[in-house]
């Protein structure tokens, strides 16, 4: 019995790694996935600036603290400035666009 369950899983298994075709995507299908990507890569912007923020926030009152308590700190890096990526914009298709 446990041989017969054992032949049958990995028999299961087997057939289940098999290639499947590649999903044909209409054009709407292909807008929606690259909408869908423009929203997941605005909000990795937006969460990156976040984080920027907060880390001057951090490092300013560290620097802060520290010339109040009397400890020699080495000066900050000079790093990029936190850039605001602004509102989402939902991208522009081409076949959207007007023909001239």
């Amino acid at each position: 019995m446990k041989h017969f369950l054992f032949a049958s899983a990995l028999l299961f298994s087997l057939s289940a790694q098999a290639k499947l075709p590649a999903p044909v995507m209409d054009d709407a299908a292909k807008a929606k996935a690259a909408e869908a990507k423009a929203k997941a890569d605005h909000g990795n912007k937006v969460g990156a600036y976040k984080l920027c923020q907060w880390q001057d926030k951090a490092a300013s009152a560290y620097f802060k603290n520290a010339s109040t308590a009397g400890k020699t700190v080495k000066p900050p890096v000079a790093t990029a400035p936190c850039v605001d990526p602004g509102p989402f914009v939902p991208p522009v298709a081409a076949s959207a666009a007007p023909k001239s």
